[in-house]
């Protein structure tokens, strides 16, 4: 059975730190653009509001999600969830929906008005699965690369 387990408390400090450990492989098969010191970035990453959970079932990792609560001119409040990543040997076993699933619903818990999260277009297994669960596409996000 898959166990949601929280990486982090309100305040963004690793509490379940063994855990984080063990997600950054899976979150590597999302974002491999992670700097080296995994431990490092993701604690600036929690020092600027965001959060983290994986699923874990059987000892290991599964999936994971790093998520923030934004307050936003246009939404008010959302949950806006920054990685939402599925093992790649356990994609389509019910992993990312039930991450998808707490995370819609500690959104409801604290008055969000929207849960939202950003795609890359290349992603389209992604986006059958995001349609599936009720998302929608309502905006375009425009980027501006500013490397040095």
């Amino acid at each position: 059975m898959t166990q949601i387990i929280e990486i982090t408390d309100s305040a963004g400090r690793i509490v379940a730190g063994e855990w984080l450990q063990q997600a950054e492989a899976v979150h590597r098969q999302l974002r491999p653009q992670l700097m080296p010191d995994y431990l490092g970035q993701m604690q600036r990453v929690f020092a600027g509001g965001a959060q983290m959970l994986v699923a874990v079932e059987d000892g290991r990792v599964l999936g994971l999600t790093v998520w923030r609560i934004l307050e936003k001119t246009f939404s008010r409040s959302e949950l806006y969830i920054d990685d939402l990543v599925t093992d790649a040997g356990h994609r389509s076993t019910g992993v990312g929906k039930a991450l998808l699933a707490w995370c819609e619903a500690k959104a409801r818990d604290v008055g969000c008005t929207q849960l939202t999260l950003d795609s890359g277009t290349p992603r389209l297994k992604a986006h059958k699965f995001y349609f599936r669960e009720g998302l929608q596409i309502t905006s375009f996000h425009f980027v501006k690369t500013l490397d040095s």
